[in-house]
């Protein structure tokens, strides 16, 4: 999630667990907690892809951050002892604002590496969109609640309300997720589609409509479905490019990249470049994560020992209007192979 975010998530986590000890010190203590796993960002990889596969990496581990929550409670309890709170409940609450970070990713579509260093794929249960005010809307009031009547010797109640709430909504979106991934399938199911792989993500800044990416050998299937439709969703049929992976079978990148995306990903030739493109994020035509791995030159592929991102343009206001338009309305057109096409340029 962004960075707001989590940071009012840790403040609220900590004022509802340490408040009425700290007062409003632990909205800061909190925040700074809470968004420390994303401090990440400013390791210098060695290209693009690297830059993208290994955030939230180490510093979204559950287990690198337990032992961070053990470290700071021994420092914490050494040099600023408070008779309040015992050892176990200090540990406990920053544990808590540390790990619901990448917990609250793992709902994103980017991918969580949370059992970090065990080999596993990054989670990415992808049922919330990075940016989503109505989760964020909860905490926000909550922090500035404490801030304006503070929290020390106060009952947590507007913390724990906001916490509830928030989770309550993070929940429902698994909900929608179900719905729009069901439909979809009965759809593929009428006529004789067998997916290599399926991915659902809510549109831009709400869980009511839902992008749906069906992976169906040399092509892939594009769905928008929302809560209110009553007719099935419609397929479009898009061109991805698998032909071009097969120049970058020796490239660590690619493999890098598709174990990362589960795979999920089309490959554009764009002039002499090969570019590949993460389906997973942003929305059809507008994604942010496209990567160069081999240029064309005197004839033939050249592998990029150091890939590098390839510019894209972001949706407009326009885009944003005909989605929240086609939440309501399942006849407003929006012309997702149209907007794919734009990748190209």
């Amino acid at each position: 999630m962004d960075s707001l975010t989590q940071a009012l998530l840790g403040a609220t986590v900590q004022g509802a667990l340490l408040g009425r000890w700290q007062g409003r010190k632990a909205l800061l203590y909190g925040a700074m907690l809470g968004t420390l796993p994303d401090l990440d960002v400013v390791i210098r990889y060695t290209d693009a892809v690297a830059s993208m596969t290994y955030h939230r990496g180490f510093s979204h581990s559950i287990f690198a951050l337990s032992a961070l929550a053990a470290l700071l409670t021994g420092l914490v309890r050494r040099w600023r002892p408070h008779p309040g709170y015992s050892t176990r409940w200090l540990f406990l609450s920053l544990w808590l604002v540390l790990v619901t970070h990448p917990l609250l990713d793992c709902f994103t579509g980017y991918g969580t590496q949370f059992l970090w260093p065990l080999e596993s794929r990054p989670i990415a249960w992808s049922s919330i969109f990075i940016i989503d005010p109505l989760y964020t809307l909860p905490l926000l009031v909550a922090v500035l609640g404490g801030l304006l009547f503070g929290l020390r010797d106060r009952p947590p109640r507007l913390a724990i309300i906001a916490l509830a709430l928030s989770s309550l909504y993070l929940a429902s979106s698994l909900g929608g997720k179900f719905m729009a991934e069901h439909r979809v399938a009965e759809v593929l199911d009428r006529q004789g589609i067998h997916p290599q792989a399926l991915f659902s993500t809510p549109t831009p800044f709400n869980t009511l409509l839902w992008r749906v990416v069906v992976l169906d050998g040399e092509d892939y299937h594009e769905a928008l479905v929302s809560w209110f439709d009553r007719e099935p969703p419609q397929l479009e049929r898009i061109p991805r490019g698998t032909e071009l992976a097969r120049r970058l079978r020796d490239s660590p990148q690619h493999m890098r990249l598709a174990w990362f995306t589960h795979g999920i990903l089309r490959y554009d030739q764009i002039g002499q470049a090969l570019v590949v493109t993460d389906l997973r994020l942003g929305i059809t035509g507008f994604h942010p994560f496209r990567f160069v791995l081999a240029e064309r030159r005197d004839g033939r592929w050249h592998l990029l020992r150091e890939t590098r991102r390839w510019p894209t343009e972001r949706g407009d206001l326009a885009h944003l209007k005909a989605l929240w338009q086609r939440v309501w309305h399942q006849e407003q057109m929006v012309p997702l192979a149209s907007w794919a096409g734009q990748l190209q340029y």
